[in-house]
């Protein structure tokens, strides 16, 4: 097959209808226009979700003819990306693309047909040339909460569809520009939190006619032969790049395994993700036969998830510098069973905390190709959101919610090749903001006690694994809380090229008849007997003193389903952390000392994960530390030996 810069002018303009100027043009301003919609949406957005998180996703797809290729994706939530060609596919084919008109937005949020969840809602606005449907042009926007058992929906506690929430089938929410009175009384008679809702679903609609209107533009100037070209001409780049970089990696068959602890039943069950991996030339097959069963309750991902997952991580590992179009999958084929965890069906495989399934699938292909990639490999990152969900009413009688601003949402990567890891982050899908403590606190009855690194918790290496964070929480009211941290048996930060796995993490609450920081006006701390009042709610733990301990007694997540506390209640997560890249008896001194100095590793750690001497006060005098080379040169000697 011909590459696409060894065509000549001619042949080029013949595929994409315009010349490659042209075409490189029109590819930039898709992806111009998709962020200057999310940019639209972000500033002006009403609920915490969207507006502190970065939680939605705007794409451009081609219209049926062409099979609906999905030519540009926002620098948003990459959890969307991957299910969002599908989505528009799925939903516009029941629709029925012979009944779109111009004017029309016509909605879908069903995991199975769309993927992610029932609050993810995707917005799709067609685009018309004197009467032609030319384009889709789609925000896929996550909703404070849609119905269902739990407010704002985030437990893996639920058991089927029906507990879940709303599941909206494809149908019109405007027509011809005006709102459909039906649809919008189905969301708000089953939805919490409309006065939210309502605004955020105006805003999206404004700027899905952005994206109309910047399109219509394009056409304009351009020409629609030109503009249709253009999406091809951007999905076959993709397709080319991801097949080259593939036939780089060496032929063979790669295995991994990886999973999550268990589900919302109880503990018994682990569920475990196994894949194999068969690359040959430019094409890469990846088989997750032997998965584990789809889970018990609303942990479960859908195929699309798992689809997206796959996606992202091949992206990172071998074809990073290339835009995200749904030209990727070519050269990609994905084998998986129906029914597992990774790939739930209905009514009894819920899905709602599908990241929580996908992310391992991301780490087991990780783990698969760490040999093929060699120094390019990556370690892993802290795998699991750790989201909290927690609301409750304020003394004026006005309920509030927060989900995923005051838990593990964030924290480390795993070391690469060119450097340590980066220690506040979120999951390696996500790629959304951190919700501000001041936006937490103004609108909250809560108050963000701490936000810290945990010092040796990042993974060894020549290059370190990122820190695991830690963070309290206030809770000034009586509250109910979901706590859903599920990758806390085993290390999700591997170690990659000789480096070592990041540390594991857990989650406590301390309730104020032990701990009562309004009236003790202090911190809790964080020395290791502390822990021995708290309650643990997860983690691998020592069972007397409740301080982590990997060979120590799991404490699982939903042991309590629903947390109730009194006020000045305070929850604690640590995450895990990040995985390290490289022999830790190859980092430089130096670079160790400075990490005592920075307190990502204490003066013990550095001692007994990278053989490095130090003396000094890292509190007191940090920058007068002091490395004796002599033992130290004794110390790595003594450690490579063993």
């Amino acid at each position: 097959m011909t590459s696409l810069k060894d065509l000549d002018d001619a042949q080029f303009a013949e595929l994409y209808g315009s010349d490659r100027f042209t075409a490189s043009v029109l590819s930039s301003r898709m992806r111009y226009i998709v962020q200057h919609m999310c940019t639209g949406l972000l500033n002006n957005a009403f609920s915490l979700i969207l507006r502190d998180w970065y939680d939605f996703a705007a794409t451009i797809s081609g219209p049926p003819e062409q099979n609906y290729p999905m030519s540009s994706v926002s620098n948003s939530l990459a959890m969307f990306l991957g299910t969002m060609s599908e989505a528009v596919r799925n939903t516009i084919e029941e629709y029925g693309p012979e009944n779109l008109e111009p004017g029309d937005v016509v909605i879908c949020n069903d995991p199975y047909r769309a993927g992610n969840h029932v609050n993810d809602i995707c917005f799709i606005r067609p685009v018309f040339h004197e009467g032609k449907l030319i384009s889709l042009v789609t925000l896929r926007a996550h909703q404070l909460d849609m119905g269902g058992v739990i407010p704002a929906g985030f437990s893996g506690t639920k058991r089927n569809v029906y507990e879940n929430g709303l599941v909206i089938a494809p149908m019109q929410l405007y027509k011809k520009d005006k709102p459909v009175k039906s649809a919008f009384n189905l969301i708000f008679d089953n939805a919490r939190y409309c006065a939210l809702l309502l605004p955020d679903i105006k805003t999206i609609y404004q700027n899905l006619l952005l994206g109309e209107k910047l399109i219509n533009e394009s056409v304009e100037r351009y020409g629609v032969d030109a503009y249709l070209g253009a999406i091809r001409y951007s999905t076959d780049v993709s397709a080319e790049s991801m097949s080259t970089a593939l036939a780089e990696l060496p032929d063979g068959v790669y295995e991994a395994e990886e999973g999550i602890d268990c589900d919302g039943v109880d503990d018994t069950v682990e569920y475990k993700i196994r894949l194999k991996i068969t690359k040959a030339a430019d094409r890469m097959e990846l088989d997750f036969s032997g998965t584990s069963p789809q889970a018990r309750t609303s942990i479960n991902a859908g195929i699309l998830d798992t689809k997206t997952a796959v996606g992202v991580a091949l992206k990172f590992l071998v074809d990073p510098a290339t835009p995200f179009t749904s030209g990727a999958y070519r050269p990609i084929d994905i084998v998986l069973p129906a029914g597992t965890f990774i790939s739930a069906t209905p009514p009894d495989g819920a899905v709602f905390l599908y990241w929580e399934s996908t992310g391992p699938v991301l780490l087991a292909v990780f783990r698969a190709l760490e040999k093929a990639l060699g120094r390019k490999a990556v370690g892993g990152d802290y795998g699991s959101l750790n989201i909290h969900n927690a609301n409750g009413v304020l003394p004026d009688g006005t309920p509030w919610v927060t989900t995923a601003q005051c838990g593990g949402e964030h924290g480390p990567w795993g070391a690469t090749q060119d450097g340590d890891a980066d220690s506040y982050s979120v999951v390696y899908q996500a790629n959304n903001l951190d919700p501000a403590t001041e936006a937490i606190e103004s609108e909250l009855p809560a108050v963000v006690l701490r936000k810290e690194y945990a010092p040796d918790s990042g993974g060894a290496g020549d290059n370190r694994g990122g820190a695991a964070v830690l963070k309290d929480t206030l809770y000034l009211t009586d509250a109910e809380h979901w706590s859903s941290p599920l990758h806390t048996k085993t290390a999700s930060g591997v170690g990659v090229y000789g480096g070592e796995a990041g540390a594991l993490g857990a989650t406590w609450v301390f309730h104020p008849d032990y701990k009562n920081v309004t009236k003790d006006k202090d911190l809790i701390g964080t020395e290791p007997e502390v822990y021995s009042g708290a309650t643990p709610v997860a983690g691998m733990l020592d069972p007397k003193t409740k301080t982590v301990d990997p060979n120590g007694e799991y404490f699982y997540f939903a042991s309590t389903p629903v947390w109730h506390t009194k006020p000045n209640a305070v929850f604690r997560y640590l995450t895990n952390g990040g995985g390290g890249w490289g022999s830790p008896l190859q980092r430089d001194p130096e670079r160790v000392c400075r990490d005592v100095r920075d307190e990502y590793v204490t003066i013990e750690g550095a001692y007994r994960d990278y053989g490095v001497v130090i003396s000094g006060d890292p509190h007191g005098d940090p920058e007068n530390l002091k490395i004796d080379q002599e033992a130290t040169a004794e110390r790595r000697a003594e450690l490579a030996a063993k």
